[in-house]
């Protein structure tokens, strides 16, 4: 009997061996798995632009909110005192250059008028100069007396200088025109300025409102009413669930088969008798080691080989109902079945990240 009861027990671990081994060769020697992966989510870190006293308070900790939504008000007094401190200046230069455009509309009708004397100048020495030459010849066949043409000639040469006069003139109303049109254009870049100060004053006043910039869920709040905040403060979390993903640590020697596109079982510690089907989404540029702090120096002349892990990304079926009770942080098992092909278009890719990654 002892006999008979020691063969059935080597017969049972036989089969069992053998069934353990068959099951190997056609499954688990294909499946890659790593319990070093975690649930992560792009959660925003939410800080004022400004600094101020905070004087609303509208969220709660894990309060679920819409984009949009108002979470702090900080208090707006001096920035809408500076807000239409701004306005002020910016009247003042806009009434500034409208000044200065009616000083040049002005200033056009004064060039115009000194165009009229010049041309009024010019009429006058023309005639100067007739009636001097008529005078000359007839003085000089004694037909009208010397006098007579000394007056003529005293007045071409006063309508000489008219003239003169006028021309100058003119050009300095038109200098004077150039003038006004710098000093406007001065003005018009203190406007500019102006307008730009204005703009900053009311982006101040309304970053006095602070506004969840997605949907999620509100975590580690830590802003109270009255508290002196700056820019940089952190006032909240914010994780945008459910969008979440998981991070799987896979060991080096497990990237040779993967790629992006391929499913990925997952098995939540919180959650052990449900499952979710995942898809990988893309590989990290390098292993883990060499985003740490103080990444390795292998020529030191002390080498030890240690077996990477690089970081692989893997999406979630943001519709599963398992997704909506996942959160940032949950530990996980991944198991990847490496002869399932990747969708098309994708294999490409991933051979290539996954080459580069080993």
């Amino acid at each position: 009997m002892r006999n008979a009861a020691f063969l059935l027990v080597i017969a049972i671990l036989v089969a069992l061996g053998g069934t353990a081994g068959w099951y190997w060769w056609t499954e688990w020697r294909f499946v890659e798995s790593t319990d070093d992966a975690y649930i992560h989510a792009d959660t925003g870190i939410i800080s004022p632009k400004i600094d101020g006293y905070i004087r609303q308070v509208r969220v709660r900790d894990n309060q679920s909110i819409a984009t949009g939504d108002v979470m702090f008000v900080i208090d707006d007094r001096d920035f809408a005192a500076k807000a239409a401190q701004a306005e002020a200046v910016v009247a003042t230069a806009e009434a500034t250059v409208a000044t200065y455009a009616n000083r040049l509309d002005f200033q056009q009708a004064m060039i115009d008028q000194a165009q009229t004397s010049v041309t009024s100048a010019e009429v006058d020495l023309e005639r100067a100069r007739l009636d001097r030459r008529r005078y000359a010849a007839l003085t000089s066949n004694d037909y009208a007396s010397r006098q007579r043409f000394e007056t003529a000639d005293a007045d071409a040469r006063k309508a000489e200088a008219a003239l003169g006069k006028a021309r100058a003139a003119l050009t300095a109303e038109r200098n004077q025109l150039a003038v006004l049109r710098s000093q406007k254009a001065e003005e018009e870049a203190r406007l500019a300025q102006a307008r730009a100060s204005l703009a900053l004053a009311r982006s101040d006043l309304d970053n006095t409102v602070i506004r969840a910039p997605f949907a999620g869920a509100v975590g580690n709040r830590a802003a109270r009413v009255g508290q002196y905040v700056k820019p940089g403060t952190q006032l909240a979390a914010l994780v945008p669930l459910p969008h979440v993903y998981v991070t799987a640590n896979f060991k080096e020697t497990q990237l040779t088969h993967m790629r992006p596109g391929q499913p990925a079982e997952i098995v939540v510690d919180a959650y052990p008798g449900e499952r979710v089907t995942g898809t990988i989404e893309s590989f990290a540029p390098a292993s883990g080691a060499q985003f740490s702090l103080l990444p390795p120096d292998n020529a030191t002349g002390n080498f030890t080989k240690i077996v990477q892990r690089v970081p692989v990304r893997i999406a979630l079926p943001a519709d599963a109902p398992l997704v909506q009770r996942l959160r940032p942080g949950l530990s996980v098992t991944v198991s990847i079945d490496t002869r399932r092909e990747a969708p098309a278009g994708s294999a490409a890719a991933g051979s290539e990240v996954s080459v580069s990654s080993r």
